[in-house]
């Protein structure tokens, strides 16, 4: 076992925890697009988790992520710490000059090329690339890094989002070109001139005077784009055409630059790894790792029994892809005696879409549910334990949704939309049910079957769930990091 050396050149102490019995200590840089605690996404989530745990072990981290802060300079950059785990932030405000700029980012790569030769990590392990650039990954391998790449979405074939659903809602089941270049037309990817000139202004106020405005003028652009403020560029042949070649120019580009330089791919779903696999990640270097969680901190949270109505619950982002409205739909459609059967909460942090939260407010209203809140990520325990029924009514191809395994691990049941990896965790009977995805009718007859007979959820979890632990899933990670580090 190495020893740990007794100082960083980055200003970051080496922790003093216990080092891994059977792995030399190592120097870990793991790249996010978005870092907690303004950010509590999955991949956020997941990638926060690591940090502490690697540290934990006695291994040294540094988070390399990006937010956006209008009132600090666009390509600027500042250190934080959070929860123990050093962090290192680039300020992108969406200026891009052009298309490409939202996946080849100059500004980004300066900073990371600094960053990677003064911390000279052992590896680099690649959450997400939104916001950042294409060429933190030949960088990290330039330095000599191994190179690990968590597959979190659909990102590398999908710009927008990497979700995979059409501007106006539609999922992408196979991925079109020219229909690609018809959803960016209508999406905003980037923030206009006149945001870029307001975004200058602020950040010079800030540098000027302390004054900080960028709270207020996000408000104000909220509620212009919840009064219609039209984005994206007009969809004209032209323009397509030119989205059409810079979309191609995209593929080309991730595929040509990532797959030398980047050592071992992990998927967290068995869907997610065949649809990447079909966009070209080598199959060699791609493999199949589920996620696990913090078993612990979910357990530690007593189980409520169940009381004399079903306590449902949604746990997630309110936004349209979430799903949430066909939860409330469904709720709305049940028997007046199985709504007295059951309560329905839905917890989620206040979304941006305006017209989608009152959406959500007035179905709750007529439906006799109720739209809660956020929940920190420690009170999430606690919520779990306090209902019986999990609902995830996505709209899209998830991969390996936090919420289900962390359900799953304190045996609430749930529902599910039957699609992608969301089926993969979720088998009829076993842990749960499924649902065909978007069908409020389907979802309200499961739903009516259950709060008229709550006994059947009694059979469910006859055998223990397959989730790993957080530490579980840490062992499998460090056992890929020492079998790429060194490679160049």
């Amino acid at each position: 076992m190495t020893a740990a050396p007794p100082a960083e050149r980055f200003s970051i102490v080496v922790p003093s925890g216990s080092l891994d019995a059977t792995l030399r200590w190592m120097k870990v840089l793991l790249v996010s697009h978005n870092y907690p605690p303004r950010h509590l996404a999955g991949t956020e989530v997941y990638t926060a988790n690591l940090a502490r745990e690697l540290i934990r072990r006695g291994h040294t981290v540094l988070v390399f992520t990006s937010e956006k802060e209008v009132s600090l300079p666009h390509g600027s950059s500042r250190e934080r710490e959070h929860e123990g785990v050093p962090v290192l932030e680039v300020i992108n405000n969406l200026h891009y000059k052009n298309f490409k700029e939202t996946w080849d980012l100059p500004a980004v790569d300066r900073i990371f090329e600094d960053t990677v030769q003064r911390f000279a990590p052992d590896v680099v392990h690649i959450q997400h690339l939104m916001y950042l650039s294409v060429g933190i990954a030949e960088m990290a391998a330039a330095q000599g890094a191994g190179v690990v790449y968590s597959l979190h979405d659909f990102w590398l074939e999908c710009p927008r989002f990497g979700q995979r659903v059409h501007a106006e809602g539609s999922i992408c089941h196979t991925i079109n070109v020219a229909r690609c270049a018809e959803c960016l037309a209508s999406s905003r990817l980037g923030n206009s001139a006149l945001e870029q000139r307001v975004g200058g202004f602020l950040a010079a106020l800030r540098s000027a005077t302390g004054v900080d405005l960028a709270a207020p003028v996000r408000l104000a652009g909220d509620w212009l784009r919840a009064r219609g403020e039209k984005t994206g560029v007009a969809s004209d042949p032209v323009q397509l055409a030119g989205l059409e070649a810079d979309l191609r120019e995209r593929a080309e580009g991730l595929r040509s630059r990532l797959l030398p330089v980047v050592d071992r791919f992990l998927a967290p779903s068995a869907f997610l790894a065949r649809e990447l696999g079909a966009w070209g990640l080598p199959r060699e270097k791609l493999t199949h790792l589920k996620s696990g969680v913090d078993i612990d901190a979910l357990q530690a949270a007593p189980k409520s029994p169940r009381g004399k109505n079903l306590r449902v619950g949604f746990l997630g982002t309110l936004a349209p892809i979430k799903g949430a409205h066909i939860l409330l739909g469904a709720w709305a459609r049940l028997s007046p005696e199985a709504c007295a059967r059951g309560e329905l909460v839905i917890h989620g942090p206040s979304t941006r879409d305006l017209e989608y939260a009152g959406r959500l407010q007035e179905l709750a209203a007529k439906s006799s549910a109720r739209v809660a809140g956020a929940l920190a990520r420690d009170e999430v325990p606690g919520a779990l334990a306090r209902i019986d029924l999990l609902v995830v009514p996505s709209l899209w191809y998830e991969n390996q949704p936090l919420v289900i395994l962390e359900a799953l691990a304190v045996r609430t049941p749930v529902l599910v939309s039957d699609l992608g990896g969301m089926a993969e965790l979720v088998h009829d009977g076993r842990e749960g049910f499924r649902f065909p995805v978007g069908d409020e009718e389907a979802l309200a007859e499961l739903l009516e079957g259950l709060l008229q007979e709550p006994e059947r959820l009694d059979g469910l979890f006859a055998s223990a769930p397959d989730v790993p632990s957080l530490a579980e899933q840490t062992d499998a990670i460090l056992k890929v990091y020492d079998s790429v580090r060194g490679a160049r």
